[in-house]
């Protein structure tokens, strides 16, 4: 029986190996497709959105990778989920080219509709969990999650996220997951509300 892949906590000198990685696994995302349409800019832009995006929640120190940076998942502990202004003008840039600004006004109010849409009661939220297409099938996903699964369950508190793709809802469900809702983003696609409670 093969051992199961060694996790770490990541540090800032993986940010830029992980916004490579997170880039290429969203990809053919149905929501980054919405966000960034044209596919010849795709990955430019969610390499500097995840980047981004990394950099903002590696403080928390929950963002787990697996030892060869092959695959992430990016928390942010109860209480610390909302995006600021800051945070969120950071993220301005991944649209910085001409035939990507146009999308920003509709990216905006879908982020506002999800962002309004959390649990009022206390929750790890998993703001992204990705696999480098290369690196997929091989259980590095659910090995990234454990650590905080297993904080949740010691410390008897709920864990969030939204799946933008239907056929992950039964990859989060092993994991004791469940749809709450479906929310569809303003001419787009949707995405599915998930919890899981402390077991």
């Amino acid at each position: 029986m093969a051992s199961p892949p060694a996790i770490r906590r990541a540090s800032e000198q993986d940010i830029p190996a992980l916004a490579g990685v997170l880039a290429r696994a969203f990809f053919d995302d149905p929501v980054a497709s919405w966000a960034y349409r044209p596919d010849d800019l795709r990955l430019w832009a969610l390499e500097r959105f995840q980047g981004t995006r990394t950099r903002q929640l590696i403080g928390h120190e929950e963002v787990w990778v697996d030892e060869g940076l092959n695959c992430a998942a990016l928390w942010a502990p109860p209480g610390r989920w909302k995006a600021s202004v800051r945070e969120t003008l950071e993220l301005v840039p991944s649209f910085a080219r001409p035939r990507l600004i146009a999308r920003l006004p509709l990216v905006t109010l879908g982020w506002e509709k999800l962002e309004h849409g959390h649990p009022r009661e206390p929750h790890y939220y998993l703001a992204v969990l990705g696999t480098d297409p290369s690196a997929q099938g091989q259980g590095l996903g659910s090995a990234v999650l454990q650590g905080v699964l297993e904080q949740c369950d010691r410390d008897g508190i709920g864990a969030f996220l939204e799946s933008s793709k239907e056929s992950n809802i039964a990859f989060y469900a092993r994991h004791g997951f469940k749809v709450t809702e479906e929310v569809r983003l303003v001419r787009g696609p949707s995405m599915w509300k998930m919890w899981r409670d402390p077991r």
